[in-house]
């Protein structure tokens, strides 16, 4: 059972997050994602392992989920495109059900839900952003023009540039986090793998990635 928190949210039971990923069985692709945000006036990109795909140019293996990356401050814009649907507010096992906006300010993550079905079919990051530049997360220090960091596929995909994807994939590499990385880092341009370098170093001296860039 999961248990009620005084904010409105609950805290999941091993039992719900278990049965989350089958919640995800009907998640959208990039190219839908893309065609319902048409339009919007914000930067937007898909982010993680869905990103790594769009860069290399094919889908190198299942995902379970599909994110995007947007200003924080342009979440209205980009939820006013999913009529009929609700965002959960989730973070660290807990979750807001059609969050309020103080409950939207507990955590980053947001995942739209089909309330017919229950079925999650977006998580939606809402990053920290100065106007148009991009602020990291793990380091405020770190700062790019969303301009620099928004490529796009030759159907006009946006994506995240993918040492940026690759630094957050970083921090507790998981298995398919390795893989992304061993698939990924021939791809790279030599500015590229220079940037992921410095980053990491900032971020993560040390890590094991560092002696193959």
């Amino acid at each position: 059972m999961s248990t009620h928190l005084p904010d409105g949210g609950r805290q999941l039971s091993s039992d719900e997050i278990d049965a989350l990923p089958a919640r995800w069985a009907s998640c959208f692709g990039p190219g839908e994602v893309a065609r319902r945000l048409a339009g919007v006036q914000t930067p937007w990109c898909v982010a993680a392992g869905w990103a790594l795909d769009l860069f290399r140019g094919e889908q190198t293996r299942e995902h379970g989920d599909i994110e995007i990356a947007i200003p924080a401050g342009a979440f209205a814009e980009i939820r006013d495109r999913f009529p009929g649907h609700v965002f959960d507010a989730v973070g660290s096992g807990r979750i807001w059900a059609d969050a309020t906006p103080d409950q939207l300010s507990a955590t980053h993550q947001t995942w739209l839900r089909d309330p017919g079905t229950g079925d999650y079919l977006l998580d939606v990051f809402r990053e920290p952003h100065d106007g148009d530049t991009w602020i990291c997360r793990r380091d405020p220090e770190i700062r790019f023009p969303y301009a620099d960091i928004v490529h796009r596929t030759r159907d006009g995909v946006p994506y995240l540039a993918p040492e940026l994807v690759l630094l957050f994939k970083a921090k507790h590499p998981r298995p398919k986090d390795q893989a992304d990385f061993d698939t990924t880092v021939g791809h790279l341009s030599a500015v590229q793998r220079a940037t992921l370098a410095g980053l990491l170093s900032r971020v993560h001296p040390g890590h094991p990635w560092l002696a193959q860039l």
